[in-house]
C-alpha cells in the first residue's frame, strides 16, 4: 500500500495486532467469545425484527434484515453478531463479503467487539475492523481498476 489513507490503514492494522496480543487468549475465539457472538446475534435479531419492513433472508452466512429506518442503523448498515441490518436497498455481494468479515470478528471478539469497535473510531479509513473487512467492499474507498492495482501494489 502506498501513500495517503493506505499508510494510516496499515498503521491501524499493526496497532490492532499489537493490542490483540494484550487480550487474554481465553477471551478470543473461545466459548466465551461464542457466547458474546450469540448475544450479539440475539440483539441483532430483536432489533431487526422490530424495525425491519423488508425481506429477511440468509445470505453469505448472515441474517440480512432490510427495510429498517435510517436512524436504526449506522452508515449503510451494521453487523451485529450474525445479523446485517440495513435499509431498503438490497446489499451487493461486495457488501455481504465485507459484512461476513465483521461476523467473523464478532466470533473472534464476542462481547469485546462493540467496545473494541468503539475505540477503533468512526473514521473507517483508520478503523482496523473496517480495514480488515475491506474498505473497497464496504464502499469506503473506490475500487481501483485492475491494471492500476497491479502497478500500485508493493
Amino acid at each position: 500500500m502506498n501513500g495517503g489513507w493506505q499508510v494510516d490503514a496499515e498503521r491501524a492494522l499493526a496497532d490492532g495486532r499489537r493490542f490483540d496480543r494484550r487480550i487474554p487468549a481465553f477471551l478470543l475465539r473461545s466459548p466465551i467469545s461464542r457466547v458474546g457472538y450469540w448475544w450479539g446475534t440475539a440483539v441483532g435479531w430483536l432489533w431487526g425484527s422490530i424495525w425491519s419492513t423488508g425481506p429477511v433472508e440468509r445470505r453469505n452466512g448472515l441474517w440480512v434484515f432490510r427495510g429498517l429506518p435510517e436512524w436504526a442503523f449506522a452508515r449503510g448498515g451494521v453487523c451485529v453478531g450474525g445479523c446485517y441490518l440495513t435499509g431498503d436497498r438490497a446489499p451487493t455481494e461486495a457488501v455481504l463479503r465485507h459484512e461476513a468479515v465483521h461476523k467473523q470478528q464478532w466470533l473472534r471478539y464476542g462481547f469485546l467487539m462493540p467496545v473494541l469497535y468503539l475505540f477503533a473510531g468512526r473514521d473507517a479509513l483508520r478503523n482496523r475492523f473496517e480495514i480488515e473487512a475491506g474498505l473497497e467492499d464496504g464502499g469506503y474507498v473506490r475500487r481501483l481498476p485492475r491494471a492500476r492495482q497491479r502497478t500500485e501494489s508493493p
